[in-house]
């Protein structure tokens, strides 16, 4: 189960994204993954999903931060081909 926080740091999190990040990061960094500490808006720009964590959490260590994949609806696909 999700706790609220973790919801209420996602919630913030992908409203600064849709706000203050969307835009320029599509143009610049498809692709690409974007950790969001939404505390202090602070982002966080890397090539795969456990980069742009380590980074925020170098940052903010006793801090969640949200990654989203930059121009997907998600972070990461889970599943397999079928024949």
């Amino acid at each position: 189960m999700i706790s609220s926080h973790t919801t209420n740091v996602a919630e913030r999190a992908k409203a600064i994204y849709s706000r203050e990040l969307q835009a320029e990061l599509e143009a610049s960094h498809p692709n690409d993954y974007v950790a969001i500490e939404p505390e202090s808006g602070e982002h966080f720009v890397a090539d795969s999903f456990g980069a742009a964590i380590a980074a925020a959490r170098a940052t903010h260590p006793d801090r969640i931060s949200f990654v989203i994949r930059i121009g997907h609806a998600a972070a990461l696909h889970l599943g397999g081909l079928t024949n």
